[in-house]
């Protein structure tokens, strides 16, 4: 008998689907944690519709969940060039650090607007009532521009960023931010500046749930990844395996190395919260072993065929069609269970993406 032939490449066409744009979320609910939850099963693909507040008892007593603590800063700056005042817009992606001579002084890969205008040399401000920060454009690099920044009262680069930033947005959310983004766009046990993203399945996330799931027995503890464009960069080629995810640090402290060891040598389930805390785990070396601490960068583009090592469990946002993210959670549940689940989703309608509803996959 013969072999049987390997299976067609997937393409990111298979990733597609159609979302009416109104069921696209443009604000959070009114209250942080009231949104949709739906249960998938893993297994079978059956669904089943929540709250949000019901996670604890869907979740098993000694689950272990793990948490993203990184926290969004307003990376998102508005100015004017110099000379001739003309509009533009920096996002600050990654700081360069061997690059920045000073608090005061700082050079950072950012995206910038209008593109085509801002070649080397071309100068910034970014002025307000919090500040003034001069920018320079010192070279094009893969996917946007290094910019200098620098204060002009000898402040810190954060802390003038901090007050003139803008939280960063995604422009599927069709408006300008507004005051209570600054808190609403970030996770209630964010910690650790440094995401230009909020990892948007811990958003609704409570104080009270935390508390829920603690007194449901299920074990907590978090890990940092931070999200830069990567995690977002539309999958322009035609098959998966032709894509490259940019590269995004993450720290897992002793803490939450030890609370992975203990769970996989108790043969308790890990469950993520979001795909950049999928994507860590997936990351860390996984032999059966010990897992240790580790600080680094990850590139991981997890598609369907991956093979899940830590992750038994997940939590997730409903995602754009052919991103990276859905082909994450596909891979997790398997792409037919999701696409179903995706029209199961629109039929009743759910909220999608970064203000939406969420799933939990078991």
């Amino acid at each position: 008998m013969s072999d049987s032939p390997p299976p067609a490449p997937l393409r990111v066409a298979d990733f597609d689907f159609d979302l009416p744009a109104d069921l696209i979320a443009q604000t959070p609910p009114a209250v942080r944690g009231a949104s949709r939850l739906m249960h998938l099963s893993r297994a079978t693909g059956a669904v089943a519709h929540h709250m949000f507040d019901a996670l604890p008892r869907l979740l098993r007593r000694g689950d272990l969940l793990v948490m993203n603590d990184t926290r969004v800063f307003p990376a998102r700056l508005l100015g004017t060039r110099e000379p001739g005042g003309g509009a533009v817009e920096c996002l600050l992606v990654a700081r360069d650090a061997d690059a920045s001579p000073s608090p005061q002084v700082e050079v950072w890969r950012a995206l910038v607007s209008p593109g085509a205008r801002l070649k080397r040399g071309a100068r910034m401000v970014f002025d307000g009532a919090g500040g003034r920060l001069a920018g320079e454009v010192l070279d094009r690099v893969e996917g946007g521009r290094l910019v200098r920044l620098s204060t002009i009262d000898g402040t810190a680069v954060t802390d003038a960023v901090e007050r003139l930033g803008h939280v960063p947005l995604p422009p599927y959310i069709r408006r300008s931010d507004v005051d209570t983004d600054r808190e609403r766009y970030q996770t209630v046990y964010a910690r650790e500046r440094g995401s230009i993203a909020a990892p948007t399945a811990g958003l609704h996330v409570t104080p009270a749930l935390l508390d829920a799931l603690d007194a449901a027995g299920i074990e907590r503890v978090t890990l940092t990844l931070h999200v830069g464009y990567g995690t977002f960069q539309p999958v322009r080629a035609e098959f998966l395996a032709d894509h490259r995810m940019g590269r995004e640090s993450f720290e897992v402290g002793p803490a939450a190395a030890e609370a992975l060891t203990r769970a996989r040598a108790d043969g308790r389930r890990v469950v993520a919260v979001g795909t950049t805390t999928t994507r860590t785990l997936e990351s860390l070396p996984a032999d059966g072993g010990p897992i240790r601490p580790a600080r680094g960068e990850t590139a991981l583009f997890i598609t369907p065929g991956h093979r899940f090592r830590v992750v038994g469990g997940l939590v997730t946002n409903f995602h754009v069609p052919k991103s990276s993210l859905l082909m994450l959670v596909s891979a997790f549940a398997g792409l037919d269970h999701v696409r179903a689940a995706y029209r199961e989703a629109v039929a009743q309608r759910y909220r999608f993406y970064s203000y939406g509803d969420a799933m939990v996959i078991l």
